[in-house]
């Protein structure tokens, strides 16, 4: 084929060998190790956007690499030899056969329209690319447009007209329809060939199958988009879950008493701290409540999974909870009444709960628990568990009957309340709310040991501010809540 520049040009020579295999030798090294990446990343499916555009990417860089391997294979090996055509006449022409099925060269053809002959010259490549039979004879110009999708057919006449009236270069894609069916994407690269009057002889083109690469494109930018969707919503879900949080947690910051005046006051600190692995919000929550006959109302729970459904469901919960103590329902028969309610909601959930009762003339604290790490108390620089009452965890079974537990505390005591994620544990350990009614797990026993700094501590956000230096910084699997209640004069 003569240069696309003008028949007189000297052919170009290929670059070394050698330096053209050290490029061969990196890229086959990356193709393999970004094929490693492909491998390992997730495949959960459309439960995963982020995996899915992850396994986009790879694949689309896979899909390039292997096309530059390829295209650096010619540039080392030079052009093919020019097939030796018979002595029977222009009218035998030899088609080159095409490379093997898949490859970089069976994807990529090349043809010559010559306007002096209104002669057409393809190689064996674009007949496999266009479908056609390679015992037909080579489309022309006029003829080629009958192949192109009707929408893609006037870009393709303007790019051909402009090419050979003001000798501008041909660089589009469009879509052809091959006779089997299919449709394809085929991007064109050429030039015209001038003689020496400087008028256009023939044009030259370079045409390459590009449909798996624009899939692989599309897919890439549609797993983009299914990701950004993704976040959006998740980001748009974490803030309506703080938010509802916000406003049903307590409001107060700092340290609260209860009640105003009187003894037997209670000093109150607690805390919500996020969990570290997730973004969602979860179920947890704390919260005090001075009820009207006097007595202060403690609890600390968590309603099971992440996101605004939880956080809502853990509003319903802590409202109902609420209202029943502010009605004088003790606290067995107020977790009996909130299983039932847990039970019968619309959307089944699971839920651990301590719900304390504290009857500041008498100092008396009545508890119960779901399925609930037990409070625990502090005294002269010694901790210990309370012994827990019947309790399972909300929403497990209907009809369950909780039991009701009673304690003295006097003055100086010291009350923690806490949910299951507050200290973290090791893979496998037992969950603090597992433990026995001694010491208990490992996790329970951290607690406990921190007593001599309790001790120490004059109000109840000091011993807030020990338990979060204490555990704040780790990494939590769940999001936790701390609430502590010291017994005052």
């Amino acid at each position: 084929m003569p240069s696309h520049l003008s028949a007189d040009r000297p052919a170009a020579q290929p670059p070394p060998r050698g330096s053209v295999d050290a490029l061969i030798s990196q890229t086959r090294r990356l193709r393999g190790e970004v094929d490693a990446v492909r491998r390992d990343a997730p495949v959960d499916g459309d439960a995963d956007p982020h995996g899915r555009w992850q396994r986009a990417l790879c694949d689309l860089a896979v899909h390039q690499l292997n096309d530059l391997d390829e295209h650096l294979a010619q540039l080392r090996d030079g052009p093919p030899p020019v097939p030796v055509h018979p002595a029977a006449g222009p009218a035998t022409r030899t088609v080159p056969a095409a490379s093997r099925h898949g490859s970089l060269l069976s994807r990529v053809g090349s043809a010559e329209w010559n306007l002096l002959t209104d002669e057409a010259s393809w190689s064996g490549e674009l007949y496999q690319i266009l479908g056609r039979d390679p015992a037909a004879p080579p489309l022309t110009l006029d003829e080629l447009p009958s192949l192109v999708h009707d929408e893609d057919r006037p870009m393709l006449t303007a790019m051909v007209t402009d090419c050979l009236i003001d000798a501008k270069p041909i660089d589009g894609e469009f879509r052809i329809r091959r006779p089997d069916g299919g449709v394809r994407t085929v991007h064109m690269m050429g030039e015209p060939v001038l003689d020496a009057d400087g008028s256009t002889a023939s044009m030259w083109a370079v045409l390459r199958d590009v449909s798996e690469l624009r899939r692989s494109q599309r897919t890439v930018s549609e797993t983009r988009d299914s990701l950004q969707r993704h976040r959006h919503i998740a980001q748009t879900e974490h803030r309506l879950a703080v938010e509802l949080q916000e406003a049903v947690l307590p409001p107060w910051r700092g340290s609260l008493r209860f009640p105003q005046r009187g003894s037997g006051t209670l000093d109150l600190a607690a805390r919500y701290l996020p969990s570290s692995s997730s973004a969602l919000i979860g179920g947890d929550w704390y919260d005090a409540l001075e009820l009207p006959d006097g007595d202060s109302l403690l609890s600390v729970g968590d309603l099971t999974g992440h996101g605004v459904a939880v956080t809502s469901g853990m509003a319903m919960l802590l409202g109902a909870l609420r209202g029943m103590a502010v009605a004088g329902t003790h606290p067995g028969q107020l977790m009996a009444w909130l299983n039932q309610l847990l039970d019968a909601s619309v959307q089944p959930a699971l839920g651990s709960a301590v719900c304390c009762r504290y009857r500041p003339e008498t100092r008396t604290l009545s508890w119960a628990q779901a399925g609930h790490p037990a409070p625990l108390l502090f005294r002269n620089g010694a901790g210990r568990v309370l012994p827990a009452p019947e309790g399972v965890l909300l929403g497990a079974t209907s009809g369950a009957v909780y039991g009701q537990a009673e304690e003295s505390l006097e003055e100086g005591d010291l009350l923690l309340l806490h949910t299951d994620g507050l200290v973290p544990r090791p893979w496998g350990a037992p969950r603090s709310d597992e433990a026995g009614s001694d010491a208990g797990t490992a996790a329970v026993q951290r607690l406990l040991d921190l007593a001599p700094r309790f001790d120490e501590a004059r109000t109840a956000q000091d011993c807030v501010r020990t338990v979060v230096e204490e555990f704040g910084e780790y990494e939590r699997e769940d999001d936790a809540c701390v609430l502590v209640a010291r017994v005052g004069s």
